[in-house]
Order: structure tokens, then sequence, then C-alpha cells
């Protein structure tokens, strides 16, 4: 029996809730909590009328805090809509909504994993940690894990290799800063520079970074590729895969949190993976550190 509680039930939160309801998981229960309760009843009654053709026998629940005294997860979607060039500019009206958020959630028992996918991701995370009373190891941000699907299709696509076989991560920042390990990125354990030149791969990571603005431009918001980010995470915690996903992590010695690869089980993080970097990607890497380390003083 596990449950999960949904706080910021927009776009991603619903694409998110939908994911859930139609994979094969082991979720017994959803809790839907926003601020608008009509259109959540909505929701709910839309979601439940799927439910004889779904895999799992799932209860759907319009709740409220108090259903987070027993939740395994609580995924926190609820932010400002995203602005077109950086991620960062949304922070003075994040950290508002996270206050009131979690002046609720510090009211309850909860004692599980705290998913985050609200921008300033990392930013977030990090508040979100300071703000809670859950070890830094049960408080994970999504951080790069869409950046790096994000950047498997788009080598998919030039090379016509299945996503599943191109193993390249991308770090940092979930946003402007943010890097590919290009010098441990490989197919079939071939360095990655046996298929690309230095100029395509530079141009995929500026696609990559580039990616959710180019979609927020055309259609206003990025959902699907979040969620099954999101779905990801939950099912390795739930599924206690241990299994490596690139996630928003506490860096102690910066006192920041920033997307490294992780091993990622029942009990949150389990261990962070340290892969080797170049000088040039240890340069990148710290700068992305300070971005987000100066967006965090800022909240101070």
């Amino acid at each position: 029996m596990n449950k999960v509680v949904v706080i910021g039930c927009g776009k991603v939160g619903m694409t998110y809730i939908f994911a859930l309801v139609n994979g094969e998981n082991n979720v017994s229960e959803i809790v839907m909590i926003d601020t608008d309760i009509n259109k959540l009843e909505g929701e709910k009654m839309d979601l439940c009328h799927t439910l004889n053709y779904v895999p799992n026998n799932i209860k759907l629940k319009v709740g409220d805090y108090s259903d987070l005294d027993d939740a395994d997860i609580v995924c926190i979607t609820a932010g400002p809509p995203q602005s077109d060039n950086d991620r960062l500019e949304d922070l003075e009206k994040a950290k508002k909504i996270y206050q009131d958020i979690f002046d609720k959630i510090n009211k309850t028992k909860f004692n599980g994993i705290l998913l985050i996918a609200s921008n300033p991701l990392d930013v977030m995370s990090y508040y979100a940690y300071r703000l809670s009373n859950l070890p830094s190891k049960h408080v994970i941000g999504s951080g790069t894990s869409l950046d790096t699907s994000r950047l498997g299709y788009m080598i998919s696509e030039k090379l016509n290799i299945n996503p599943k076989s191109i193993h390249a991560y991308v770090i940092g920042e979930h946003g402007n800063s943010q890097l590919v390990m290009w010098s441990s990125a490989n197919i079939a354990n071939q360095n990655i520079d046996k298929f690309l030149t230095k100029e395509e791969m530079k141009k995929l990571e500026e696609d990559v970074k580039n990616a959710a603005f180019e979609i927020i431009k055309r259609k206003g918001a990025t959902y699907y590729g979040i969620a099954m980010s999101l779905i990801r995470i939950t099912n390795a915690i739930l599924g206690d895969e241990e299994v490596v996903i690139p996630v928003s992590n506490y860096d102690e010695e910066n006192d920041v949190y920033i997307s490294t690869t992780c091993v990622i089980g029942r009990d949150g993080i389990k261990q962070r993976i340290y892969m080797d970097l170049n000088e040039e990607e240890k340069e990148k890497l710290q700068i992305s550190i300070d971005v987000v380390k100066n967006a965090i003083n800022s909240l101070k």
C-alpha cells in the first residue's frame, strides 16, 4: 500500500497524476491538494472514469494536508508559471508559495519522501529541505533527470540509436548553467566522441538547455517530460530500485542543492555517485553551483 500526495494540481501535477493512474506501479492511493477545490473535484471525476481501464486498483481523493500523515511520497509541483528565459526569475513568487505550503506541512506527521518539481528547481529543493524537518536524503528535486532524458532523445534522433542505449548525463543546475558530462558519455562503452564532433556536442548541449523555452514559446508550458521524469523517480523510490538517476540533492560541502547522479531507492537518496569530470567540466560545475548558491543566498 503506497500513498502519493500531490500539492499543486496544475498542468504538471495533473499530468503526473494521470501517468500514475495509468502506469504499472504499486501506488494504491493518490491525494490531490490545490487551492482550487472545484477544479479538483472535476479532475477527480474525470480521472475516476478511467479506472475501469487502468492496470491498478487506485483510490483517488481530493484531500487536505491531514492526508500527509501517512503518505509515502509528497510531490510538490506548485509554483508560478515558468519565465521565458531564466527559471531564476520566478524565485520570489515561488518563495511565497513554499512558505505557505510548509507552514501546513510542518503541522502534519509526514515522514516520507519529498519530491520537488517547482522552479527554480534547485533553489526550491534547498528551500524545501531547510523549511522541512526531514533529512536531506528524503528531499529530492527532479533536477536534471528531464534534461538528461532530452539529451538522450536528441542524440538518438541524430544517430538513429535507441535512447536507452545512450549513456550521457546532464548535471548541475536545472537551468541555464547546466552541463553535459561529455567526457564520460558513451554508447556501447565507446566514448561519444567516436559518434559526435565537438561542434555537434556543443549544439546538442545548447538545444537541451533551451528546450523548455522553445516548448513554452510554442504551447505555453512544459508538462509531459517533467511528469514522466517524476514517474521515473517515484517508481525508483516505491520499488526500491536502487537505480542511478541525476537528481537535485544536497551538497553538504557547498550547502547547496545541485544535480548529480544518485542511487535512488525506498529511503530516498541512498548514495551520491561521484563521476570523473575533466578540468573544463569541473569549472562548469563550480559555476553552476555558484549560480544556485547566489540565488539561495538571496532567499536568506
